[in-house]
C-alpha cells in the first residue's frame, strides 16, 4: 500500500480499497437488473452478482474468517488457490526430482511399467550424480545371465506349510482405507502376477476372497476377523480364518510406518455393513483399534502368542511387524526368541516414511526410525544372535524401483513390500485426499459413484504389469553385478557420495555386525553396548536409567 500513488492512499483513508470488489459486484448487480427489467436478457447475471454481493454482506458479519471480515468476495479467492495449490505445484511447478513425498519420476515408472509402456530413458541420466547422497550399484565385467525374474524365497522352512513368496509384494492396506475395486484389482493382480497380498488390520474382507491371490493376514491389535464381542483375541474365529488354503502367512502386527505407536478409531458412519463383516464389530459402531495388544503383556508372553497362532493355523509362517522405535525394547523380544527357544518365521520392519493412510502429522514426520536405521538394526540384532538363517526379513518403506529393492537387500532384507507403488499402478495421483473419502481416482473411498472409476480387469492386469516389469529390471540389475538372485547383494555393492570428491561403500559406512558376536558378549556397536543391557524377555520396559552415554545413534 506504500508504494500506491498518493490519491489512492487518501481514497482509502475515506473508502478501504479492500471493499472495491465487493461493491463492484454491487453496482453490477443494480446494471444488470436494470438492464434486465427494460428487457436485455442480462436476467442470470444480475442473479450472479446479487448473489455475490450477498456473500459479501455474510461475509462482513460471520466471525470464523478474519480475512473474510477484511476483504468481502475477493477473499475467497485465496482459499481457492490454497485448495488447488497441491494441484497447482503438482503439474506445474514441482521439478521431476522433488518428492512430496513421491516425486514425478518416481510416479511416473509405475504408471509406465503398469501400461506396460517403454520405461527407457534417453539422453542420459536426469540425476546429479556429483550431489551428496547419490548411489550407485557396482556392475561386473562379467555378467550373468538368468533365466527368470521370478525371483522367490522360502519363508518358514521346515514348517508345515512353507511359503514361497515372490521378493515383491503388496504391503499391508485394509479394506475400509482402499475402496472394494481397488482391494478387487490388487488381489487379482497378485493371483496373476504369484504374489502375496497383506490384507492389512482390517482383516480379509469378501472382496480379497473373489479372486482367490495368496494373502498375509495381518493380525491387529483390533484382533479384527478373530474377536470376541469385548475385543479380545478368539482362537476358534482365527483359526476357522487362518485354515483357508488362500491365506499363506499370519504376520503380527504391533505398529506401523505411519502412525507407530498409535492407535486409531473408524466412526460408526462409516463402518459400513461390509467392513463389519469383515471386521467382525457391529455396523454403525465407532471401530476402535487399540494402540496395544490385550494377548500378551511381555516379550516372553509375545512369543507363545505367535506359537499359538501358527499352532492354530496348521503350521503357516508366522512373523510379526514393527516400525522400530525404543532399541531395548526389540532387544526384549530377541532375548524372548532365546529365552523361549521360540522364533518367528519372519520380521517386516517398517520405515516411519511409509504409510498409506492418514496419521497426525507429528507421527508423519517425527516418530519411529527410518527403514535404513530399523531394518539394520534388526539385521544385525538377527545376525549377532546367531538367528539371521532361521528368521527371513521383509521391510517397507518408500519402494517403487528395482534399486530401491536392491539397496534393501544390500542392508539385509530378504523382501519388500510395496504399498503406495501398488496404489499408483491402480491409478492413484498422490493427490492425498485418502482420509477425506474423495479420493479422485477411487482408490481410497467408499463412496460407490467414486469407486466405479477402477474398471477392476484393467487395473489387476496394471498391478500384476507393474510387479513383472520392476522384477525383469530387478533381474537386469542382479545380471549387470554378476549374481544370480538378489539375495547375494550386499553393502559391498553399494556405493554412496559423501560429498563431491570422495565415496564410500555402504559397507565401510554403515556398521555390520559379525555372527554370533552379541552372543559371545561383543557389544562393540554404540547401540547394543547401551541398549542390550537394559532389555529383558519378561518386560518391555527398560531394566535401568537411560544413560548419558545412551544418546549415542542406533548405527554408530
Amino acid at each position: 500500500m506504500l508504494a500506491w500513488p498518493a490519491w489512492t492512499r487518501r481514497l482509502n483513508e475515506h473508502f478501504p480499497l479492500r471493499y472495491a470488489s465487493w461493491m463492484l459486484c454491487g453496482l453490477l448487480a443494480l446494471l444488470f437488473a436494470a438492464r434486465w427489467h427494460v428487457g436485455f436478457a442480462d436476467g442470470v447475471l444480475a442473479i450472479l452478482f446479487l448473489a455475490l454481493t450477498l456473500l459479501g454482506l455474510h461475509d462482513m458479519r460471520q466471525t470464523r474468517h478474519s480475512i473474510l471480515r477484511n476483504y468481502p468476495v475477493i477473499g475467497h479467492l485465496r482459499f481457492l488457490l490454497e485448495f488447488i495449490r497441491p494441484e497447482i505445484r503438482q503439474y506445474f511447478l514441482e521439478g521431476d526430482n522433488d518428492a512430496a513425498p513421491f516425486s514425478r519420476a518416481q510416479r511416473s515408472i509405475v504408471y509406465q511399467r503398469a501400461k506396460g509402456d517403454p520405461d527407457q530413458r534417453p539422453f542420459g541420466t536426469q540425476l546429479d550424480v556429483g550431489t551428496r547422497g547419490y548411489e550407485w550399484i557396482n556392475h561386473s565385467l562379467v555378467p550373468t545371465h538368468l533365466p527368470s525374474h521370478d525371483f522367490r524365497i522360502t519363508i518358514g522352512a521346515g514348517r508345515a506349510q512353507p511359503y514361497s513368496a515372490s521378493v515383491f509384494n503388496i504391503s499391508a492396506m485394509s479394506f475400509g482405507a482402499l475402496s472394494a475395486n481397488a482391494i478387487l484389482s490388487l488381489n487379482k493382480g497378485a493371483r496373476m502376477g504369484g504374489f502375496a497380498h497383506d490384507t492389512g488390520e482390517g482383516s480379509i474382507s469378501a472382496h480379497h476372497r473373489v479372486h482367490g491371490g495368496d494373502l498375509i493376514w495381518e493380525i491387529g491389535s483390533g484382533y479384527f476377523g478373530c474377536r470376541n464381542d469385548d475385543g479380545s483375541f478368539s482362537a476358534e474365529k482365527f483359526q476357522a480364518a487362518a485354515l483357508d488354503p488362500q491365506v499363506r502367512m499370519i504376520e503380527l502386527k504391533l505398529s506401523q510406518g505411519a502412525k507407530p505407536g498409535h492407535g486409531g478409531v473408524l466412526p460408526g458412519p462409516k463402518v459400513t455393513a461390509e467392513i463389519a463383516a469383515a471386521r467382525g464389530v457391529p455396523e454403525g459402531v465407532a471401530c476402535i483399534s487399540p494402540a496395544r495388544h490385550s494377548a500378551f503383556s511381555t516379550p516372553v508372553e509375545m512369543m507363545q502368542f505367535i506359537e499359538r497362532l501358527r499352532t492354530l493355523s496348521g503350521g503357516k509362517p508366522t512373523g510379526f511387524k514393527l516400525c522400530i522405535g525404543h532399541p531395548w525394547e526389540w532387544f526384549a523380544l530377541a532375548k524372548a526368541m532365546l529365552e523361549t527357544g521360540i522364533t518367528p518365521d519372519f520380521i517386516v520392519v517398517d520405515g516411519a516414511e511409509g504409510g498409506t493412510g492418514a496419521a497426525p502429522l507429528e507421527f508423519t514426520n517425527y516418530v519411529g526410525a527410518p527403514l535404513q536405521e530399523g531394518l539394520l538394526l534388526v539385521h544385525n540384532t538377527l545376525v549377532g544372535l546367531n538367528l539371521r538363517d532361521k528368521i527371513k526379513i521383509g521391510c517397507a518403506g518408500k519402494v517403487t524401483t528395482a534399486f530401491d529393492i536392491v539397496r534393501l537387500m544390500a542392508l539385509g532384507a530378504d523382501w519388500c513390500n510395496s504399498g503406495r507403488g501398488f496404489m499408483f499402478a491402480l491409478g492413484c495421483i498422490q493427490a492425498q485426499a485418502c482420509h477425506t473419502g474423495h479420493c479422485p481416482t477411487g482408490v481410497t473411498t467408499q463412496d460407490p459413484q467414486r469407486q466405479r472409476a477402477i474398471i477392476v480387469p484393467d487395473k489387476a492386469q496394471r498391478v500384476a504389469n507393474f510387479h513383472q516389469n520392476t522384477l525383469k529390471a530387478l533381474k537386469e540389475l542382479v545380471e549387470a553385478a554378476g549374481l544370480c538372485h538378489p539375495q547375494e547383494i550386499t553393502a559391498q555393492h553399494i556405493v554412496h557420495r559423501l560429498d563431491k570428491h570422495e565415496v564410500k561403500l555402504l559397507a565401510s559406512l554403515l556398521p555390520f555386525v559379525e555372527p554370533g558376536a552379541v552372543l559371545r558378549g561383543d557389544l562393540s556397536h554404540n547401540t547394543f553396548r547401551t541398549y542390550w543391557p537394559m532389555a529383558s524377555a519378561h518386560s518391555f520396559a527398560p531394566q535401568s536409567a537411560m544413560s548419558r552415554a545412551g544418546q549415542s545413534s542406533y548405527t554408530t
